[in-house]
């Protein structure tokens, strides 16, 4: 008789059963936040604690985020603590911009990631995951997938956005993304208390040298530009960078406002679609029963269909397994809000000032959102499946007025990247292959991903 394989549980933290102490609490959110939730985060509606910070609500139940991400966004700001982590880092960039500023660049982004240039971008993001599978073909024994995933999705963006005229070496782009978001990406114990800006916060102290190496790169890829528009204005790409450049003015963008934005993209647009990769390959890999039907799949397409555009529209298992890894390690791992006045959702009185958190990585492992909600389970988002799906059970590009403005971009771009190196090799666990979630900006695996490659 057939019988199904047991559903692999990728390795994720214990609930909690009870409360941590103030002082646990702090060393907690400051080690990885994902090992604070209780049993109660994975069961309730939504729970409110009276934290050091003042009030926090947690919220899980679909409608209640809905309500503070949609319907009620106007009286939501980013959360202070929030903006406390990002600011440093990527200051008036879209992810941490806010009222008049965060709408003009919106408006300033928008044409880019229009579906006429989304496809646009499909065959350049072919042609660099081709280029970068031949260093495999070269490969013998291990090699780290989550700092290779970082430095493809690079170089997709790098020809797509910036069309190659990143100022920078990007061989070593991959260690100081990780030292960024391991000194500055994380919440400092300080933004916990609420202290007052002009304390130094000793994590971001240590992160000052690789932010100055970021902020260097995105100078010097602004004089290129500047440099080749002047020079030849009939005779530059019609890129992001382009576009945003051109959106300086009186009434668009600031110099500052444009560098900002580039930052975003170059250390945080493209980190999450990394994770997200690196994390689908190893679950599939830990899964090799889902994997067989998914490398089926590709190789009948990918032999039928050359234009990849279509790619993401014919591979629904590929697709399916992506969408189901970016639920158990969202790349977004929190969403944080702040109610401008006081409101009420139901029987929940929400005060001002409040910390409200919608965290991806508990509503989607939510006890009463999600059936087995631990295991790898890629048919949760087949076709005929993801109509069960509440649209705000499932937020790995956020919701509402500020929903990632790349998320089309990421789709195409993973869907292409898993096909081609899914088609050409084997990734297997070895016995390094340990990794451990751990919330910073990303939901990212620590010790990496070391894995064995072969060829199919």
């Amino acid at each position: 008789m057939d019988t199904a394989p047991t559903p692999f549980r990728p390795p994720a933290p214990t609930p909690r059963t009870r409360p941590p102490s103030m002082l646990e609490m702090i060393r907690i959110i400051y080690r990885n936040p994902l090992e604070l939730w209780g049993e109660p985060s994975y069961n309730e509606p939504w729970i409110v604690v009276n934290g050091v910070g003042g009030p926090l609500v947690i919220a899980n139940d679909p409608g209640l985020i809905r309500h503070v991400l949609v319907d009620n966004a106007k009286n939501y700001k980013l959360a202070t603590v929030r903006q406390k982590v990002l600011r440093p880092i990527l200051r008036d960039g879209l992810l941490t911009a806010e009222g008049q500023v965060w709408k003009r660049s919106r408006k300033a982004m928008a044409p880019v990631f229009t579906p006429r240039h989304i496809f646009g971008f499909a065959q350049p993001m072919l042609r660099r995951t081709l280029a970068f599978a031949e260093r495999y073909e070269q490969e013998d024994g291990t090699v780290d997938v989550s700092q290779d995933m970082t430095m493809l999705t690079f170089d997709i963006m790098a020809e797509t956005l910036f069309s190659d005229e990143i100022a920078g070496e990007p061989g070593s782009f991959g260690n100081h993304i990780e030292h960024l978001f391991e000194t500055m990406g994380r919440v400092d114990p300080l933004d916990i208390l609420r202290a007052p800006d002009w304390l130094p916060r000793f994590t971001h102290i240590r992160g000052r040298r690789v932010m100055a190496y970021f902020r260097k790169i995105v100078t010097d890829t602004v004089a290129m530009r500047i440099e080749r528009m002047q020079k030849n204005p009939n005779d530059v790409p019609e890129d992001f960078l382009t576009l945003l450049l051109r959106a300086e003015g009186k009434d668009g963008l600031t110099r500052q406002e444009v560098e900002d934005n580039i930052i975003t993209f170059i250390g945080a647009g493209h980190e999450t679609t990394a994770r997200a990769l690196g994390w689908t390959i190893y679950c599939l890999a830990e899964a090799p029963w889902e994997r067989a039907p998914i490398e089926a799949e590709i190789d009948a397409v990918l032999e039928s269909e050359p234009d990849p555009t279509k790619w993401l529209e014919r591979m629904p298992l590929t697709r399916a397994a992506f969408e189901e890894t970016m639920r158990l390690y969202p790349p977004a791992p929190s969403i944080n809000r702040e109610p401008i006045e006081p409101e009420t959702y139901k029987t929940l009185k929400i005060p001002a000032r409040a910390q409200v958190l919608v965290m991806p990585w508990v509503v989607h492992r939510h006890r009463k959102l999600w059936d087995d909600p631990n295991a790898f389970l890629p048919s949760r988002f087949h076709p005929d499946n993801r109509e069960k799906i509440d649209r705000f059970q499932y937020l790995p590009f956020g919701a509402g007025p500020r929903i990632c403005i790349g998320a089309a971009f990421a789709m195409q771009e993973a869907v292409i990247a898993l096909a081609v190196l899914l088609s050409r090799f084997r990734f297997d666990s070895v016995a390094e292959t340990k990794p451990w979630p751990v919330q910073k900006l990303t939901t990212q695996p620590q010790g990496g991903l070391p894995m064995r490659v072969t060829q199919r």
